[in-house]
């Protein structure tokens, strides 16, 4: 089983990479669950539920979030209606849900699972204790299991690979919008990365014109944050998984250009 997990969409300019090329990767990788991040999609700031159904319409079967989901408010009273846009588990209160079951095409059963760090971030639940609860609730007959593992902290990250090591099929990193290189197979067979990396513009500070952010470092004053649009380019994993057992076999980085 192939699962292709897109990192955080920012802005037009992921969306767009998104539009161009997922279509494609899917039938190239033979792609069985597309999973991606969507709470930058709104010009870098939330997602509005007209982006969501765009999203979802391309293919992507789950789509995960993190701090910035609550950033557009008319998503507030849209999550009872797309049980398929995730927020994070870990959130004490508010809508939605931080966890979903599904099956493919191909009826293989699964579940995406998203928690939030804590370290310099808002202080959520334990994201440790919930991931205990969130797995404690999916039938034993769902192998396949996806975390989204939205945090600041590498440490954070790192922690919970290996707490969920065994328990799970991967363990994503997103939130930093910087790829790392440490994707690999855990010794019980969860894969893991500590961050895929952003989808969107990289002539800018993490999505945002360099302009902008310059002049914050350099003035210490409020400035506006608009979103780059330049020099696009796609994150992702594959990870390659057995459905009976549930182990990764493998995870691969995928890095593509806007043409």
């Amino acid at each position: 089983m192939n699962i292709l997990f897109i990192g955080d969409i920012f802005g037009k300019a992921g969306r767009k990479i998104v539009a161009d090329h997922v279509a494609d990767l899917i039938q190239t990788r033979a792609a069985d669950l597309v999973i991606a991040n969507c709470e930058n999609a709104a010009a870098g700031f939330g997602v509005t539920p007209r982006l969501v159904q765009e999203l979802l319409a391309l293919g992507i079967d789950v789509l995960t979030s993190g701090n910035h989901i609550w950033d557009r408010k008319e998503i507030i009273e849209y999550f009872p209606k797309e049980p398929r846009l995730l927020r994070p588990a870990n959130y004490p209160g508010g809508p939605g849900q931080g966890s979903y079951l599904g099956r493919t095409k191909s009826g293989i059963e699964y579940a995406v699972l998203n928690f939030q760090g804590r370290v310099f971030m808002a202080q959520t639940d334990c994201p440790f204790r919930t991931a205990d609860r969130e797995l404690e609730k999916l039938p034993a007959s769902c192998k396949i299991r996806i975390v989204d593992m939205h945090a600041e902290a590498t440490s954070e990250k790192q922690a919970m690979g290996w707490y969920l090591d065994g328990r799970v099929t991967a363990v994503i990193g997103t939130h930093t919008h910087v790829a790392t290189a440490d994707e690999r197979v855990l010794p019980q067979g969860a894969a893991y990365i500590t961050d895929v990396g952003m989808t969107g513009p990289y002539d800018s500070v993490i999505g945002i014109t360099k302009e902008t952010i310059l002049q914050r470092f350099l003035t210490a004053m409020p400035t506006r944050f608009d979103a780059s649009e330049t020099d696009v380019w796609l994150a992702a994993v594959l990870v390659q998984a057995d459905p009976e057992s549930g182990r990764a076999l493998g995870i691969e980085r995928i890095r593509l250009r806007s043409d």
